[in-house]
C-alpha cells in the first residue's frame, strides 16, 4: 500500500514519478494537511501520493526492513491523518512534521525489535553461555542509539530538522533549504552547528 501508488506505479523511495515533484511544493503540502486536519479525505490522499514515497524511504534506512518498514510507514500515516491538526508551520515545514513522525516511529520500532530480540536471547542464556565479547558489542550497540537519541533531542528544532532530513531523510543541502525554506548558507551553518553539538555529545574526537 505504502509502495504503491492508485495507477499501480512502484512508490518506493528510488521511484518517486519524476513529473509530480512540481506538484509537491511545501507550500502545496502544508495547504493539503491544514485541509487534512479539517477532516478532508481527498486532501489526505493526495498528501499521502506526495509523502508516502518520502516516508518509506526514511523509515527502511532506519529498520532495514522492507516489510516492517512498510508496516511502520502506514502507521506513520495515519497518525498524520489523526494528528493533522497538531501541525504548527511556525516550527518547520509540513513535510518536515512528517518525517519528524516517521524518524520516531521507525527509532520505536527498532527499539520495541531489540527489545524482544533482548528477551529471546536473555533465554538462549539460560542454555547457551554467550561470549563475553558479544554480549558487550550488543550492550555497547544499544547504549550508542540511546544516545544518539538523546543528543538529538538536545538540538535546537531547526537543527534536529535539517539533520534529521539530510542525515535520515537522504537530502543534499539545496533540498533540505528548500524543504524547510530557508537560504542555502543558513542551512549550511545551521546543520555544522548541529553536527558540532552532536558530535561533543557523543564524545567523537575530532
Amino acid at each position: 500500500m505504502v509502495s504503491r501508488a492508485r495507477d499501480g506505479r512502484d512508490m518506493g523511495p528510488e521511484n518517486e514519478p519524476r513529473g509530480e515533484r512540481a506538484e509537491h511544493a511545501p507550500a502545496g503540502l502544508e495547504r493539503w494537511l491544514a485541509a487534512v486536519a479539517r477532516g478532508d479525505r481527498p486532501a489526505f490522499e493526495r498528501l499521502y501520493e506526495a509523502v508516502a514515497p518520502k516516508v518509506y524511504g526514511l523509515v527502511l534506512r532506519v529498520v532495514r526492513d522492507r516489510a516492517l518498514s512498510e508496516e511502520v510507514a502506514q502507521e506513520v500515516l495515519v497518525e498524520v491523518w489523526r494528528s493533522a491538526a497538531r501541525y504548527d508551520p511556525r516550527r518547520g515545514s509540513a513535510l518536515a512534521w512528517v518525517m519528524t513522525i516517521a524518524h520516531r516511529r521507525a527509532v520505536d520500532r527498532v527499539r520495541s525489535a531489540q527489545a524482544g530480540s533482548d528477551r529471546e536471547e536473555r533465554v538462549a542464556r539460560m542454555e547457551v553461555h554467550r561470549p563475553y565479547d558479544e554480549v558487550v558489542e550488543s550492550v555497547e550497540a544499544r547504549l550508542e542509539r540511546e544516545r544518539l537519541r538523546r543528543c538529538l533531542e538536545g538540538l535546537t528544532p531547526l537543527q534536529r530538522e535539517s539533520v534529521t532530513l539530510a542525515y535520515y531523510g537522504g537530502y543534499s543541502y539545496r533540498e533540505v533549504a528548500e524543504l524547510v525554506r530557508s537560504p542555502l548558507p543558513t542551512v549550511k551553518t545551521r546543520m555544522r552547528d548541529g553536527l558540532i553539538r552532536l558530535r561533543d555529545c557523543l564524545g567523537v574526537e575530532r
